[in-house]
């Protein structure tokens, strides 16, 4: 009996986990839709202009992009062929290994991010706060 409490138990964590991840991501879907953008795209958004404040101008390979933000290839590919038309990101050619497509921010993609980032910030704070 022990050990189906525990199961039921796991169970439960999980779909709470689930739950919070839906509910969060409903929230920011809802927030940044008014600027044009989902959460998805605001986390890539966001792993570029990380990248870009580590060491000032950074570009990350589709694949690293890929890796850090849990879409299909083909998913992330539609999403970034969205953002480069709005002028948000740019690809080039990676120097290091021609078949590498790096993407990076554009100016008008580093104005967006850093507008929308304490809109984004606040929305995680707010859903991701302990319950009380």
């Amino acid at each position: 009996m022990a050990a189906k409490n525990a199961e039921r138990g796991l169970v439960e964590q999980w779909r709470e986990i689930l739950s919070l991840h839906a509910r969060t991501q409903c929230e920011l879907d809802r927030v940044l839709h008014g600027h044009g953008l989902c959460a998805s795209d605001f986390e890539v958004l966001d792993l570029l202009a990380e990248g870009a404040s580590l060491d000032g101008g950074c570009a990350y390979r589709v694949q690293e992009i890929a890796e850090r933000v849990h879409l299909s290839q083909s998913a992330l590919s539609r999403l970034i062929a969205r953002l480069e038309k709005d002028g948000l990101v740019q690809r080039g050619m990676c120097s290091d290994d021609r078949r590498a497509v790096k993407i990076s921010l554009t100016e008008k993609g580093c104005a967006l991010h850093g507008e929308l980032r304490p809109v984004q910030r606040e929305v995680l704070s707010r859903m991701l706060a302990p319950a009380d």
